[in-house]
């Protein structure tokens, strides 16, 4: 009963463990240090080694058995283990990526310098592991291709039960998780797949052409990953074969859920940065020179934006005097009406587009945001005009105001709509479109509207 309390606990990196590890490292306490390790799973320990010096860090790995330590370097900050993988032998990384699956083992020898990359693949002994590393390296890392694993378990449709059995039992020492079985002819192309309940309860003489399910999902090695995520998500399937091709079906491994839960959680923090207007992938621990880099582009963009707010505010210079001068100090409101609205319905397109919910025609989408928009800056205008009525008491200042909002968001919402939609068609990440692109062209857009509606209303 202790034991099941034990492991209900949730990890926590608290100051007072990594004092504690931090000492044994200094005082070169092994047995205490391994001792205490031990009790950790290893994706904790290495975000205990996330937060250690790289010296420290270091100590820790060459301490621990290889066995451990290969998967802990693929729970490493991407940044850490890079550093990590410096300060390694080429024969030291080769017996790390040894105990890996060869889809964690490519993608760590392909964050090595091309030269470095050879001398570790050199040093692998196991000649099959070898091979298998070497054919994923040759795949792009947004295919199929560069995200799958050769570890799987394999049977032939000619085999019988007893037979098949007994050789999945040596299959499946290599594979970490058996999530299927897959069944293929004499010239290695895939079949279908075989229920685990079926083999165990089928007779032994029967054979595995009876129980094949040949209704089965299934990728080639060039699909783009974006596609095999939505595949195993709207199928809700824990691994998925890889192809050759659709022509030529030769089994060449099988895609897991943790990998494409991983690709998921990568691109949602891509699209967020580019939403933020952020281009590159980058993180807080980066050099400010990287930093900048990434931030100051679409900083610019708001700069230039500004710049044709001003100038655009300037061309209608007669409106700020007199009555009229009301006008200059609800701009910022139509400036962010304009902003959060473009952002909203942008959005909700590039949520859509990513999920593939969005269907329908480009009009059919854009009719149904203008009238969304419609609704929505009525509603607020109502509320303007009677604040600018009741605070000015001009009913048609109020009148220009609040038909100047009902139009900026309509024109928002239709922008934030179409441009993600108009991206997606030219191949473009329509995360862009989130991002400061909409909040400047609305903000720009959404003051020349604001004046013009209000000079024509006040015929000034």
């Amino acid at each position: 009963m202790e034991e099941e309390e034990k492991e209900k606990i949730q990890f926590e990196l608290t100051d007072a463990l990594l004092a504690e590890v931090e000492g044994l490292v200094a005082s070169k306490e092994d047995k205490a240090l391994q001792h205490l390790l031990r009790e950790f799973h290893y994706a904790d320990i290495a975000e205990i080694l996330d937060e250690l010096n790289l010296e420290q860090a270091i100590y820790v790995i060459k301490l621990l058995d290889s066995e451990t330590t290969s998967d802990i370097l693929k729970e490493l900050d991407e940044d850490n283990r890079e550093k990590v993988l410096k300060n390694l032998t080429a024969k030291e990384i080769a017996e790390e990526v040894e105990e890996l699956d060869t889809d964690d083992a490519a993608d760590i020898i392909a964050e090595l310098p091309e030269e470095r990359q050879q001398e570790v693949i050199s040093r692998i002994e196991d000649k099959e592991h070898k091979e298998e590393i070497q054919e994923l390296l040759a795949y792009d890392e947004d295919t199929a291709g560069g995200l799958m694993a050769k570890e799987l378990v394999k049977v032939y449709e000619t085999w019988t039960v007893a037979g098949c059995m007994r050789r999945i039992r040596g299959q499946a020492k290599e594979v970490t998780r058996v999530h299927s079985i897959y069944v293929v002819n004499k010239e290695e192309k895939l079949v279908g797949r075989l229920s685990l309940k079926d083999l165990i309860v089928a007779k032994s003489e029967q054979k595995i052409s009876d129980l094949v399910k040949v209704n089965v999902d299934f990728v080639n090695v060039n699909e783009k990953v974006e596609e095999v995520a939505r595949l195993m998500a709207k199928y809700d399937l824990e691994a998925i074969p890889v192809i050759k091709s659709d022509d030529d079906k030769v089994l060449l491994g099988r895609i897991t859920i943790d990998d494409i839960v991983d690709v998921m959680k990568e691109e949602a923090e891509r699209d967020y940065q580019m939403a933020a207007g952020i281009t590159g992938d980058v993180d807080s621990d980066d050099s400010i020179l990287q930093l900048t880099r990434a931030r100051l582009p679409w900083l610019f963009l708001g700069l230039v934006g500004g710049i044709g707010a001003f100038l655009i505010m300037e061309g209608f210079e007669s409106l700020f005097t007199g009555k009229a001068v009301i006008l200059f100090f609800f701009t910022p409101l139509i400036a962010a009406m304009a902003g959060n609205v473009g952002v909203q319905s942008s959005a909700i397109i590039v949520q859509g587009l990513a999920n593939d919910d969005v269907k329908g025609s480009v009009n059919s989408r854009l009719l149904k945001e203008m009238l969304l928009a419609a609704l929505n800056g009525v509603i607020l205008a109502i509320f303007l005009f009677l604040f600018v009525w009741a605070f000015k008491g001009d009913i048609n200042t109020a009148l220009a105001i609040s038909v100047s909002l009902v139009a900026v968001i309509i024109v928002a919402g239709l922008i934030g709509t179409f441009v993600p939609l108009f991206l997606n068609k030219r191949g473009i990440d329509p995360a862009i479109a989130t991002g400061p692109f909409i909040t400047t062209s609305n903000d720009i857009l959404g003051i020349l509207l604001y004046f013009w509606i209000a000079k024509m209303i006040l015929g000034i």
